[in-house]
């Protein structure tokens, strides 16, 4: 099978289209023959080892995983002997291992139906940004009917899904974000959506209850300003990319939590099925809807991944098989 294969960590240039054999299915995996997968900023940081943190888990010299990507749609190819859920022409939708190639292997539990109201891609798409989103909105913000939500970069894959997500919930929410995106972050749900370039959200009244803030271009203390005396920050994502450790916004939030009445929450967010599930049904039932910006053939990967790494996606970047 054709593959995107990463022998060392570096730029895009590293990445290589080889012909390799196809992953062999254990007892209790699904091999899927890939018809789309998604391209997330943490595929980025895994390309680049950076920051250095992460290389504790990928791997300290160089990658554990010869072949990139994480979030899957596509058919069922094979099973494995344990398998129940799933047989061969079955089309579904996930995570796993090695999403960049024609063929993929994911833990059966990682896996659910397609959405029958979504494309492969889209389906795709509805992976580990969701994921983030969802635990953003849902479990650090505590996003409550009525509340006042802030987005700050609404316009990229995180953001496209908490706005929506946060919409869902029965939030009035407004999204930051630069001028070519506002038409479009209106278009989610936005009740409202201030262009950054011409506006100062930590300057707005009312304050917000819970601010979501996937950019980190704004220091700690102008954020809280933007929220009521018990409104709770949310940081999202590693926004200080440092070489070494690349978390010190993060650490700068956990030291001040303690020491303030507002709530400051930074999260590492967890895949599992039951979050899949939840995000299934709100996309069955019309609430949310992955934004694809972007589309790439497998071969394209090195400048989708490069797309990415530039930060100004507009929803998702998918690579299409």
């Amino acid at each position: 099978m054709k593959a995107i294969v990463q022998d060392k960590y570096g730029s895009p240039d590293v990445l290589e289209l080889r012909d390799i054999d196809k992953p062999v299915v254990k007892d209790d995996e699904v091999r899927v023959r890939v018809q789309a997968a998604a391209v997330n900023i943490g595929d980025w940081h895994l390309l680049r080892g950076m920051p250095y943190v992460v290389r504790m888990a990928s791997g300290l010299l160089k990658p554990k995983h010869e072949v990139p990507g994480l979030d899957v749609a596509g058919q069922v190819e094979a099973v494995g002997r344990d398998v129940k859920q799933f047989r061969p022409g079955d089309e579904v939708f996930g995570w796993g291992k090695g999403a960049f190639a024609e063929y993929a292997c994911a833990a059966e539990n990682n896996l659910l139906p397609k959405p029958a109201n979504l494309t492969f891609e889209q389906s795709a798409a509805v992976g580990d940004s969701a994921f983030t989103a969802l635990a953003a909105v849902r479990d650090q913000g505590k996003v409550q009917p009525g509340q006042r939500v802030l987005i700050n970069g609404a316009s990229g894959g995180v953001g496209t899904f908490a706005v929506q997500i946060a919409k869902s919930f029965g939030a009035n929410v407004t999204g930051v974000c630069s001028t070519r995106n506002v038409d479009m972050v209106r278009s989610i749900g936005a009740d409202q959506v201030i262009d950054y370039a011409n506006a100062d959200f930590t300057e707005t009244e009312p304050r917000y209850d819970v601010m979501l803030d996937l950019v980190g271009s704004r220091s700690l203390s102008d954020c809280r300003r933007a929220l009521t005396p018990r409104g709770t920050y949310v940081l999202v994502g590693v926004s200080d990319m440092g070489r070494w450790l690349g978390l010190s916004r993060q650490i700068k939030v956990l030291l001040l939590s303690p020491f303030v009445r507002q709530r400051m929450r930074v999260f590492i967010v967890r895949h599992n099925r039951e979050d899949l599930v939840v995000l299934k049904g709100l996309v069955e039932a019309g609430e949310i809807a992955p934004v694809i910006d972007r589309r790439y053939e497998l071969s394209e990967v090195p400048e989708a991944l490069r797309a990415q790494g530039e930060g100004h996606a507009r929803g998702k970047i998918v690579v299409v098989e």
